[in-house]
C-alpha cells in the first residue's frame, strides 16, 4: 500500500522534534524545510540558509573522549565564502617612476642607409691596348695609416674589372699583374666612376741552348732574373728558378738575367730591356758541356766503383767532388784537372 509522500514528511517533522537537545541543534535540510512549511505555513518562501547533512554531526568526537575541554554543541557550520565578483582576476596597477614610455633606438648613419656610388677599376697595359682580361689583383687600401703603421685594407678584387662601393675618399690603390705591379693614390668623391690604370707591362720568355746549337734538356735549366744596377750586390731579385718558355709578367725595364745549366758553374748572363705591351723573347747560349767519367782498368772496360773524384782548374781550385763510378756534371768550357782515387791509388789527368 503507497504513503503519500506528504504524510512522510510529516513523520519526519515529528520525529525530530521528539529527539534530544544536540540534534534539534542542527539546522533541517532547506529542501524538507521548505516542504514542511509549505504544508503548514501555506508554502511562503524564505531565504536559503546553509546545509550540512544530519550525519556529518557524527565526525564530530565527543570532547571526553579525546581529553578535550567540553564545549557547547555545535550550532551550525558556517558557509564558504565567496568572491564577490566572478570573471578574470585584475592585476594591480605598478608604478615604475624615472622610466621613459619607450626605450630610444640607434638610428643608422647616413653612409649606411643611403647608397654607395661604385668605383670601377680596369687595368691596360698601354694607353691603346686593350683592357686586361685576367690574371689581375686588386687591392685598395686606406690612406691613412693603422697605428702600427701598417696600411689597412679596405677592399680587394681578382675580377678583370673591379667595382669597389666604397664611400668618398682617398685611398691607394695597388693592383699587381704577375710580378708588374702600380701603386695609385685615387681620390674618390662618392659619385660613380670609371677610372682606367695603365701598367706600361710586359713579358719577358727566356730559352737557351748548347754552343753547338743543340738544345739542352729543360730539366737542367734554370734563370734568375734581377734589376739593373751597375754592381751585382746592388740588384734586387725580382723573380727566381724560372723554367724555361715561362712567360714573366714584367714592368718595362732593363733586367740582368742569370741563366744556369747545371750546378757547377755553368751560367751566363746577359741584360734583357722588357717592351711595355709586347712579350720579349730572349736566347741565351752556353759554352758548357755535360761530362760523365770512369775509372777503368783497361781501354773499354767496366767503371770501378767506389771512387772518388775531384774536379779543380788549372790554378788548383775545387770546381766539384763526387764518389761514385759514373758521376756527370755539367762544365763550362775550360782546362780543368780531373783527380780519381780507388783505394790507396790516385790517378789524375788534365783535359779541356
Amino acid at each position: 500500500m503507497f504513503v503519500d509522500a506528504r504524510i512522510w514528511a510529516m513523520i519526519g517533522a515529528m520525529l525530530l522534534a521528539s529527539a534530544p537537545v544536540a540534534a534539534q541543534d542542527i539546522p533541517i535540510p532547506s529542501l524538507l524545510d521548505r516542504s514542511v512549511r509549505g504544508l503548514f505555513d501555506g508554502g511562503e518562501s524564505r531565504e536559503p540558509g546553509s546545509y550540512v547533512s544530519p550525519s556529518a554531526t557524527e565526525l564530530v568526537p565527543d570532547a571526553r573522549d579525546v581529553g578535550a575541554a567540553p564545549q557547547g554543541s555545535l550550532r551550525r557550520f558556517e558557509p564558504i565564502a565567496l568572491p564577490s565578483s566572478l570573471g578574470r582576476p585584475s592585476a594591480p596597477a605598478i608604478t615604475l617612476p624615472g622610466l621613459p614610455a619607450y626605450a630610444p633606438q640607434n638610428m643608422p648613419s647616413k653612409d649606411a642607409i643611403s647608397p654607395r656610388a661604385t668605383l670601377t677599376l680596369e687595368a691596360r697595359l698601354t694607353e691603346d691596348s686593350e683592357a686586361i682580361p685576367n690574371g689581375l689583383v686588386w687591392r685598395l687600401f686606406s690612406a691613412i695609416p693603422a697605428i702600427d703603421g701598417r696600411p689597412t685594407l679596405i677592399a680587394s678584387s681578382q675580377s678583370s674589372i673591379a667595382n669597389f662601393e666604397v664611400p668618398a675618399g682617398s685611398y691607394i690603390l695597388h693592383v699587381g699583374f704577375g710580378r708588374a705591379g702600380l701603386v695609385k693614390r685615387i681620390e674618390f668623391s662618392g659619385v660613380r666612376t670609371r677610372e682606367t690604370v695603365v701598367l706600361g707591362a710586359g713579358g719577358l720568355k727566356l730559352e737557351a741552348i748548347a754552343a753547338d746549337g743543340s738544345a739542352i734538356d729543360p730539366k737542367k735549366l734554370k734563370f734568375d732574373v734581377y734589376t739593373d744596377a751597375e754592381d751585382d750586390s746592388d740588384r734586387d731579385l725580382v723573380a727566381s728558378d724560372v723554367p724555361p718558355d715561362k712567360v714573366l709578367r714584367l714592368n718595362a725595364d732593363v733586367y740582368h738575367v742569370v741563366s744556369s745549366y747545371g750546378s757547377v758553374n755553368a751560367s751566363v748572363r746577359a741584360d734583357i730591356r722588357v717592351e711595355p705591351g709586347k712579350l720579349t723573347q730572349a736566347r741565351l747560349q752556353h759554352r758548357a758541356a755535360l761530362l760523365t767519367m770512369k775509372l777503368v782498368r783497361e781501354q773499354g772496360g767496366e767503371a770501378i766503383a767506389d771512387t772518388a773524384w775531384s774536379i779543380t782548374t788549372a790554378s788548383g781550385d775545387v770546381v766539384r767532388e763526387s764518389v761514385g763510378a759514373f758521376p756527370s756534371m755539367v762544365l763550362a768550357a775550360g782546362n780543368y784537372v780531373i783527380v780519381a782515387k780507388n783505394r790507396d791509388k790516385v790517378y789524375q789527368r788534365q783535359f779541356e
